[in-house]
């Protein structure tokens, strides 16, 4: 997989994300349903989302893991309204990936499409009674672990997602790698760990992406997870671009 260079995190959000090579981010994704985004965020806008953790008036739910057998950690939902920040990963980077989205469906001969702007889609959402926000905050300490798993909260689902590592390796934790899975029918398992760094995003694909084999494209179907933390403590951001039940 390859990367982009680091984008200058002095600039607006909005101004990173419009100069992100979307071309070299497509063809990521294409080739193995992940692409990997170096320092989108800032140091002080990473510490600014980990310290937020204990702010319960930012969030709608908190997930223990254990109690529902998804590994070890826990994780919190925020509430609308979504802070700018959140918001505007959200609504910035889903019109060029819904382009990517488009194209992938038509791959795989799926009908559905997806509406250039984020709000047109959770309009989507909406209507099919999926109205709480998924955005989330994820906070890992020594021994914790998310097994493999999708995002999925309903009907509607967005094909792609990105996760932010909010946390410096080697220096604030250890462990802790993001990995994703990905498997063909009759098959086994091709397994990926992905290296980030403070303020990395990685876009990956949230069920499955299109593959090309002997009689033509079929759906590689992917998971993500992360593995175990040796010690310290680890935060990371999740967008997801549809909503939920």
């Amino acid at each position: 997989m390859s990367t982009t260079s680091a984008l200058a995190t002095d600039a607006p959000l909005s101004e990173r994300i419009a100069q992100l090579p979307w071309t070299q981010l497509a063809s990521d994704l294409d080739a193995a349903g992940t692409a990997r985004v170096p320092a989108l965020l800032s140091g002080s806008e990473c510490a600014a989302l980990a310290a937020s953790y204990g702010n319960a008036g930012l969030f709608r739910s908190r997930i223990v893991m254990a109690q529902h057998g998804f590994g070890c950690g826990e994780y919190q939902y925020y509430a609308y309204p979504l802070p700018a920040l959140v918001q505007e990963l959200r609504r910035g980077l889903y019109p060029p990936l819904a382009l990517i989205a488009n194209r992938w469906h038509q791959a795989l001969q799926l009908a559905t499409r997806f509406p250039s702007e984020h709000a047109a889609f959770l309009e989507h959402c909406h209507a099919a009674g999926q109205t709480r926000p998924t955005a989330l905050l994820l906070r890992y300490t020594a021994g914790d672990f998310n097994c493999l798993h999708q995002d999925l909260y309903g009907e509607q689902v967005f094909p792609l997602q990105l996760t932010l590592l909010l946390s410096q390796p080697r220096i604030d934790f250890y462990g802790g790698e993001f990995v994703v899975t990905e498997q063909k029918a009759r098959a086994q398992s091709r397994v990926e760990v992905v290296p980030l760094e403070r303020g990395d995003a990685i876009i990956f694909a949230s069920r499955y992406r299109p593959g090309r084999g002997a009689h033509g494209m079929h759906r590689l179907t992917m998971r993500h997870g992360v593995s175990r933390l040796r010690d310290g403590e680890r935060y990371a951001l999740g967008i997801v671009f549809h909503d939920a039940l």
